[in-house]
C-alpha cells in the first residue's frame, strides 16, 4: 500500500519543481504551490492558499495529487476546498520530526 506521502505511480513529475504551479481541488482552484518537496515517504506540496483564506499555507501530502499538468503549470489533487480549509495551518516547525507529518497525516486520512 502507498503511502499518503508518496506520489502515485501514475503522476508524472519528470524532477521538475512545482513551485508557482496552481493547484485544483475537486471542486476548483485553490492557489499556488510555494514549494514541494519530493524525498520518498516525506513528499508534499505547502499551498499558498492567497486571498481564499486569508493568507494561509496548507501542506498537502503527495498522495493525494492525482495528476500534474505541467503544460498549463497545475496540480489536480483528490481533496475538495472545504478539506483543505479546514487542515491545520502549515508552520514549518512540524517538519522537524516524523510527529508533525502525523499531525497533517490525520487531517487527510480521515
Amino acid at each position: 500500500m502507498r503511502s499518503t506521502w508518496d506520489y502515485g505511480t501514475d503522476v508524472a513529475l519528470d524532477d521538475r519543481d512545482l513551485s508557482g504551479y496552481d493547484v485544483e481541488a475537486t471542486d476548483g482552484s485553490i492557489g499556488n504551490i510555494d514549494e514541494s518537496n519530493p524525498a520518498a515517504g516525506r513528499a508534499y506540496v505547502v499551498v499558498d492558499t492567497g486571498l481564499w483564506i486569508f493568507g494561509k499555507k496548507r501542506l498537502i501530502p503527495a498522495g493525494v495529487v492525482q495528476r500534474v499538468d505541467q503544460e498549463a503549470e497545475k496540480v489536480f489533487v483528490n481533496l475538495s476546498k472545504d478539506q483543505i480549509k479546514q487542515a491545520p495551518d502549515f508552520d514549518e516547525t512540524d517538519l522537524e520530526s516524523r510527529d508533525g507529518y502525523d499531525t497533517y497525516y490525520g487531517t487527510y486520512a480521515r
